[in-house]
């Protein structure tokens, strides 16, 4: 059955939802802090995540938005008493799936989890039919499977920050990306937009993948971003 984390600070509401759900036959996991999200989700790879708003650490939105930067796709059902219209926008555009307010009925909790569970199913099925397994520039390769990047014949280690950077770069050869863009699409809107992180980066991506060679593949084009040069293969 699937396993289901549970992140809630109240032992109360975290107690129920953990007996009706296991007498389900779902697997249960329960986390109290927001903070802990992340780290959770890494190490016991739930199927979704019921995800309350209010937590010690730092709050659902956030965690949320934190998971979504680090590309992890698990789906995410927002439980909260927070019923006004701003908040569910807030918490949907924030990457969950979908948003219960509380209280709620229990069996309407079981149909939300049903059919997030079957859009999660189908949209792996659909996403394994055509998946693209490779991106290839000039001679530097990304492989998705493997989460590798070779440039020639030489195998160059990646982060998987710096993997995901050079992803969205490999992706659209010769567009350029606005620093904020960058931001927003592999860290997350969470970020401040006046930090130096993604020159950083790009400092670290240039110097992995240009050593030894006199022309760099990402370029700078002043006052508007990067772009990555190149011929897709």
């Amino acid at each position: 059955m699937p396993h289901l984390l549970v992140v809630e600070d109240d032992r109360r509401v975290s107690d129920f939802l953990s007996r009706g759900l296991r007498a389900e036959g779902y697997q249960i996991t329960v986390v109290e802090r927001g903070d802990l999200v992340q780290k959770s989700v890494e190490q016991v790879e739930p199927d979704l995540i019921l995800l309350d708003v209010m937590l010690p650490g730092i709050n659902g939105v956030e965690a949320c938005q934190r998971l979504r930067a680090a590309r992890l796709r698990t789906p995410v059902l927002m439980l909260t008493a927070m019923d006004a219209l701003e908040d569910k926008v807030a918490g949907l555009r924030c990457g969950a799936d979908d948003y219960l307010t509380k209280p709620f009925a229990f069996d309407e909790l079981l149909a939300r989890i049903e059919a997030l569970l079957r859009r999660a199913e189908a949209h792996l099925e659909e996403a394994g039919k055509g998946r693209v397994r490779q991106v290839c520039l000039a001679d530097l390769v990304l492989d998705l499977e493997r989460m590798q990047v070779r440039r020639g014949d030489r195998l160059v280690p990646m982060t998987a920050r710096e993997l995901a950077l050079l992803e969205l770069l490999m992706r659209h050869p010769g567009r350029v990306f606005s620093r904020e863009r960058i931001l927003n699409t592999v860290w997350g809107y969470s970020e401040d937009p006046l930090t130096n992180v993604v020159d950083v980066y790009i400092r670290r991506l240039r110097a992995k993948l240009d050593e030894g060679r006199e022309q760099p593949l990402i370029l700078t084009v002043r006052g508007l971003g990067y772009k990555i040069d190149g011929e897709p293969g």
